[in-house]
């Protein structure tokens, strides 16, 4: 099996490296008597309906069995208060230099005494797809937040005789099982905002103070990339896809972005006229070093309902949604309000079912990496041929912030920010991140694209410039033109969204650009002890592209 959720009574020491004090307090927790341990999604549901402020809407859910849901189970809404999106501000990482181990120990003791008296339910997932990677992760909430068991049985890999089996024969990886325990009700002076604490080197989270579901499904991928990356593996907040095109050939594509990016957009979109399309996933999975096969951590998609009115098809795939609206349609049936009229990030869990083309591995190496941003001074399109640069620019990913974030502070959401390779995630130090990808595109020779799905020129750039630039990659027919004197870097031209080198503030806005990449990157060297330090010299091309660019 993957991972490690049994020891040998002589490997139970304190020598063995599997085992901290949190870890041990944290799994503790899951055998005491008041723990009820939820099996199937069918009493996950049962639970859910039960519990206090859940609506039972008149909506059916599609297929429900295949999902281990009872015959005309209909959709639940469980909503949160004030908070409706991921709090970055609570995260703490054990191992991180200020972060004090002793006092986070002491705290999560107490947080576990916390609910020794109250009801509480646990369950088990897997994460991962494949035998390549498969993982096994116990989530504990107490009983109120029965919704929240049933949506990680949802988005995750519920225990199946398939999937039993395949976690029996899949590869072994010296790693202790995964370990979620969560108290959406706790609070403490010193996290108004509420904490969401890891050991990643030990495979356990605590989410404390948090209601929202998105904090326990990233909470769970954390762990599980923060594991990915120590077994050769990259970890990828992204999407991937893979066309077929008429001669047989494949083009594996990965997209890296945030919520709101355009992300799901680009890796679900389909041409069935030109190519059979299949989808990994549209969120997370990771890319093998070895070979540069890829592989989903999860079925199902956490997904946004602002785009989906009543009347889209998309619906019909919904198995649960969070922080959406209620009313009645003109026969008094119960029906979700979506496109984020209550609130900002209204939510579903999102059937499987929704993309028949889906694969849970791809054996082929990818062909290409397109960092998506919101860049202002970049076109839409722009090819990078050196591997190290390709590397940077994934680095200084330049985005907006998007309605997934619970923003704490004076925070400006539509000013551009740098999320290094679109995961805010990460548990490691951040040149480690760099190092591997700048790896992949050196040994695996993969092409390097930025798609800017923000503004340029003051036009929006829509989805069919982006999908169509893609499409003209793939088919070979993307005639790509110098980026002004920049070396290493391309861009395909698009009527009305082209750079003028002649126009002086356009290349302000470029040099604007460039110049805070830079700055990101030497703040490295400085920042929490140089923890997230870059290898020595990274900066260099950045500044040779501002040379360059100081010559016009």
């Amino acid at each position: 099996m993957t991972s490690i959720g049994k020891y040998k009574i002589k490997d139970i020491q304190k020598k063995n490296p599997l085992f901290s004090a949190i870890r041990a307090t944290v799994e503790t927790a899951f055998y005491a008597n008041n723990v009820e341990k939820i099996e199937t999604v069918a009493e996950a549901y049962a639970l859910a309906k039960e519990t206090s402020g859940t609506i039972i809407t008149d909506l059916p859910i599609h297929e429900p069995e295949i999902h281990g849901f009872p015959k005309d189970s209909k959709i639940l809404v469980f909503n949160d208060g004030e908070v409706v999106g991921r709090t970055s501000a609570a995260r703490k990482i054990i191992g991180q230099p200020g972060v004090d181990t002793a006092y986070f120990a002491r705290l999560v003791r107490e947080a576990v005494f916390g609910i020794s008296q109250r009801k509480v339910y646990t369950t088990e997932v897997y994460v991962g797809l494949n035998p390549e990677f498969m993982l096994k992760s116990h989530l504990l909430l107490p009983a109120a937040y029965a919704n929240t068991i049933l949506n990680y049985l949802l988005n995750f890999q519920r225990e199946t005789i398939e999937y039993q089996k395949m976690y029996a024969e899949s590869k072994t990886y010296q790693t202790g099982d995964l370990y979620i325990f969560g108290d959406p009700d706790w609070q403490h002076p010193d996290y108004p905002n509420g904490l969401a604490l890891f050991d990643s080197k030990h495979n356990v989270a605590v989410i404390l103070g948090l209601r929202y579901f998105g904090e326990y499904k990233k909470a769970t991928l954390t762990l599980a990339w923060a594991t990915a990356h120590d077994n050769n593996y990259i970890a990828c907040h992204g999407g991937m896809k893979q066309y077929t095109l008429s001669d047989g050939k494949k083009y594996t594509m990965a997209a890296f972005g945030l919520s709101g990016s355009g992300k799901s957009t680009i890796t679900l979109a389909k041409n069935d006229s030109k190519y059979q399309v299949t989808v990994l996933h549209d969120d997370a999975f990771i890319i093998n070093h070895q070979d540069g096969s890829t592989t989903a951590l999860e079925p199902a998609y956490f997904d946004k309902t602002q785009d989906y009115p009543m009347m889209s098809e998309m619906v019909k795939y919904f198995l649960t949604c969070q922080n959406v609206g209620v009313t009645l349609d003109d026969v008094g049936n119960k029906v979700i309000v979506t496109e984020d009229i209550r609130n900002g990030n209204g939510r579903t869990v999102k059937s499987k079912l929704v993309t028949p083309n889906r694969v849970d591995h791809i054996k082929e190496k990818i062909n290409a990496v397109y960092w998506i941003m919101q860049d202002e001074s970049l076109p839409p399109v722009v090819k990078v041929s050196d591997p190290n640069l390709a590397s940077i620019f994934g680095l200084t990913l330049a985005t907006k912030r998007s309605t997934a974030e619970n923003i704490v502070g004076d925070i400006d959401i539509n000013e551009i920010v740098i999320e290094p390779f679109a995961n805010p995630f990460r548990s490691y130090a951040l040149g480690e991140d760099f190092t591997a990808f700048k790896k992949l595109f050196e040994d695996r020779a993969i092409d390097c694209y930025i798609l800017n799905t923000g503004y340029f020129n003051g036009a929006k750039v829509k989805p069919h410039h982006t999908l169509g630039a893609i499409e003209a990659i793939i088919d070979g027919i993307g005639n790509f033109v110098p980026f002004g004197p920049l070396e290493g870097l391309s861009y395909l031209p698009i009527k009305h969204l082209n750079p003028d080198f002649e126009h002086e503030g356009y290349v302000a806005s470029l040099k604007a650009s460039m110049a805070e990449r830079l700055r990101f990157i030497e703040s490295k060297k400085l920042e929490m002890n140089a923890y997230h330090a870059l290898p020595l010299g990274t900066e260099d091309a950045v500044k040779k592209i501002l040379t360059s660019l100081a010559s016009l």
